[in-house]
């Protein structure tokens, strides 16, 4: 009866989840220049959908169909792949290192793998190594790179306090952010590009984009799902999860490093959007509870609607002019970091 009432639970937070994330994608395509009304953006998308042309014949002029599926839904598909990734990987890192702080931007992840992006584009190199996918592996070496050193940084003695694992996130970030601020002063020519990557953005980006983080995020969400027990397991404590029977320090290993690909891939067409996989989980974990078999597929659908949304915002609120994506959501993240930080705080004073 209790495991009945628990999936009957899932399926229904599930069902809102997938229902919200339907109705954002459609009023994210109905912002923009041109104005297009609700039931016409949903008659061009089902008539695109194999099988349902004869169902949905064209019935609007063919500069709106150019618009919405050469355009706009690149876009919103970006926005909902970059969200999904990051959302993820928020819940994996806050997990795996049991800390509400934790995710890509605060560790310096995304910091990283913006990096090893720059120095590809300063020397003109995003194709040469692998091709399309230069920038994504490239940026996954660096992020790898740079996830190491804020870990060994803030270990001691066997323990990770929370502290200092966020200031070695920040000190991490400074260098980091200072290296790329280097490699704009060197070279003027790419000095737009690069500052693309720092400040995130999904302007100009078309289907191809899609097609290279789709399989980073549908693979690596695949894994994250299924380590959903264990990181249930380990928020009892690494002592008594052990004691169950997981294997603690490969489990770690394993989340962090898919969740730390999963990031380059997203840093890789889009830049560096941070906070997304601080304040999507942890509002989660607040509404629907700790469960990681919930958690992780809602993170990946509340950070799509929340990336979809933000950059509407970003490419509406002020048109033509466009914010970066990375502004919006830092005006959102930077004040709930800083009440997250008062209030482990004092949680720790009251302990």
């Amino acid at each position: 009866m209790k495991s009945s009432k628990g999936l009957s639970r899932i399926t229904a937070i599930g069902a809102a989840g997938i229902t919200l994330l339907l109705l954002s994608i459609v009023g994210c395509l109905a912002v923009g220049s041109v104005h297009m009304p609700f039931g016409e953006i949903t008659r061009i998308l089902l008539h695109h959908i194999p099988g349902l042309q004869d169902l949905f014949p064209p019935t609007w002029e063919d500069a709106s169909a150019q618009i919405m599926m050469k355009v706009r839904l690149p876009r919103v598909m970006l926005a909902l792949f970059v969200g999904a990734s990051l959302g993820t990987a928020g819940a994996a890192f806050q997990g795996v290192l049991r800390n509400p702080l934790a995710d890509p931007y605060t560790l310096g992840v995304s910091s990283g793998a913006s990096v090893g992006a720059a120095v590809l584009i300063t020397f003109n190199l995003q194709l040469a190594l692998f091709g399309q996918w230069s920038i994504p592996i490239v940026a996954f070496v660096t992020a790898v790179m740079t996830l190491l050193v804020v870990l060994l940084m803030a270990r001691h003695s066997g323990k990770m306090a929370i502290e200092t694992l966020i200031l070695s996130g920040v000190v991490v970030n400074a260098f980091l952010g200072a290296c790329v601020s280097f490699m704009v002063s060197m070279s003027k020519q790419t000095v737009n590009d690069i500052l693309y990557w720092t400040m995130g953005s999904l302007a100009l980006r078309g289907w191809q984009y899609v097609l290279i983080i789709a399989p980073y995020f549908l693979i690596t969400f695949i894994i994250l799902c299924a380590y959903a027990r264990p990181l249930n397991l380990l928020s009892l404590g690494e002592r008594q999860a052990a004691h169950l029977g997981l294997h603690v320090e490969r489990t770690k290993w394993i989340v962090l490093l898919t969740a730390t690909l999963v990031t380059a891939g997203a840093v890789s067409v889009s830049g560096v959007i941070g906070f997304v996989g601080l304040v999507v989980p942890h509002m989660l974990r607040l509404m629907i509870g700790p469960d990681y078999r919930l958690l992780m597929p809602m993170s990946a659908i509340g950070g799509a609607i929340y990336v979809m949304w933000a950059d509407t915002i970003a490419r509406s609120i002020l048109a033509p002019t466009e914010i970066p994506l990375g502004v919006v959501t830092a005006f959102v993240g930077a004040p709930f970091f800083a009440y997250l930080l008062i209030r482990n705080k004092k949680k720790q004073r009251l302990g």
